[in-house]
């Protein structure tokens, strides 16, 4: 079950499930015929991955019990969940296309899973196999290389112009999807600080609160440019926010420079602010292009990314379904030893109660026995793998039904 930034904004996905990650496992674990239970939450996404034999029913109630609207909900079954993993560790599903920090979020998903102890082989399998295709991915291709946003094109702009963000303080004006890339890519700089700010300011505290930044209230945007080293402005104003006027009253009596890269359109920062002595002006001209090239770039390596997948999914699902003939087998092997044994131990006392039974003759029928059981099971084993790799379910169905191996019994 997804909710993600494709449906839904920053807001609406925080208000969706409530608490943090090991709470919201708690509860999906608590709930009727959940067997496992996996929680991937982000800024822009709460994916949660449940095993249960009813899963759909399962995930419909989560839901409702939490009031999530189903206008941002995007439900999968067990092979479209299994692909949406695959494409989200490949970084097909992120916002921004490629990008490597969702293979950390999904490690650290993983980790937190295991520890609550609300994971198995079936999410453990899942989770395995897609970071190993994200890191597969980009070794392969260059689906990850070059800034392919105009946000991250300026945070890799100023980081040129400045030779060096570290130390820098940051301050981000605006908190829509442009401001978040930004920001994004800023906290994976060593900066000293962040800050955002918005003229709705719940939305600058959604967005700082989930990067770990600084909320900032748009009417002390102008004082906090005094001490700020860089400004990256993304606004979605008609009109400027910053005037001439404005950046000379916060350069009085500053000896450093101010960097001010300007990315929206209409433009938020007045162009003769750049007159200013110590300020650098940029606009967004420079880097649409910039950016542009570079998503050419990136999207001319999906279709070998979906290749990869496309393989990888394959093996995956192959291995689900040996996993299912493997567990059908295991019962009936199971079931067999039961028989053999009792057999056995009848046959030994009934020999016994005429002759003396020696080491020897003991170990001979329980080779015999064993060999028995293993030559009869040779070719229902070999068809029932051929079975499930070939997606017969049926076929396991029945064999499940004719020896009476329903699961717990």
């Amino acid at each position: 079950m997804l909710v993600t930034h494709k449906k839904a904004s920053i807001d609406e996905i925080e208000k969706a499930w409530h608490g943090d990650v090991e709470t919201l496992l708690k509860w999906v674990a608590s709930q009727d015929r959940v067997e496992e239970c996996a929680v991937l939450k982000t800024c822009n996404r709460v994916e949660i991955y449940v095993v249960s034999a009813r899963g759909e029913k399962v995930l419909f109630d989560l839901a409702k019990k939490a009031r999530v609207s189903s206008r941002i909900i995007d439900f999968h079954d067990h092979d479209e969940s299994l692909l949406h993993l695959l494409r989200l560790a490949s970084g097909l599903e992120s916002m921004i296309l490629g990008e490597d920090q969702i293979l950390g979020q999904m490690k650290e998903l993983v980790a937190i899973a295991a520890r609550a102890g609300t994971t198995g082989w079936m999410l453990d399998t899942a989770f395995k196999k897609a970071i190993a295709v994200g890191k597969r991915v980009r070794k392969e291709t260059r689906i990850n290389e070059r800034s392919v946003s105009v946000g991250s094109a300026a945070v890799d702009m100023a980081e040129e112009i400045l030779g060096d963000l570290s130390g820098a303080s940051v301050l981000v004006i605006g908190a829509g999807e442009t401001g978040e890339l930004i920001s994004r890519a800023l906290m994976a700089r060593p900066i000293a600080s962040l800050a955002v700010t918005n003229r709705t300011f719940s939305s600058a505290q959604s967005l700082a609160g989930c990067l770990g930044a600084e909320a900032l209230p748009f009417e002390e945007m102008k004082e906090r440019l005094k001490t700020a080293n860089v400004v990256i402005s993304a606004t979605s104003a008609p009109h400027y926010i910053l005037l001439k006027e404005d950046i000379e009253k916060v350069m009085a009596g500053r000896n450093d420079r101010l960097l001010i890269i300007d990315i929206a359109n209409p433009r938020d920062v007045d162009e003769a602010a750049g007159e200013v002595p110590g300020v650098e002006l940029h606009n967004i001209d420079s880097l649409k292009s910039i950016s542009s090239e570079n998503m050419r770039q990136r999207m001319a390596e999906v279709e070998r990314v979906e290749s990869i997948i496309a393989e990888e999914m394959a093996l995956l699902q192959a291995k689900y379904k040996r996993k299912q003939a493997e567990d059908l087998l295991a019962r009936l092997y199971s079931q067999a030893e039961a028989v053999k044994e009792l057999e056995v131990k009848r046959a030994m006392n009934k020999l016994s109660a005429r002759h003396t039974l020696g080491d020897i003759e003991q170990k001979v029928l329980r080779d015999m026995s064993h060999s028995i059981v293993n030559k009869l099971f040779s070719g229902p084993t070999k068809a029932l793998k051929s079975a499930a790799e070939r997606g017969d379910r049926e076929m396991l169905e029945t064999v499940s039904k004719l020896f009476d191996l329903e699961d717990g019994k």
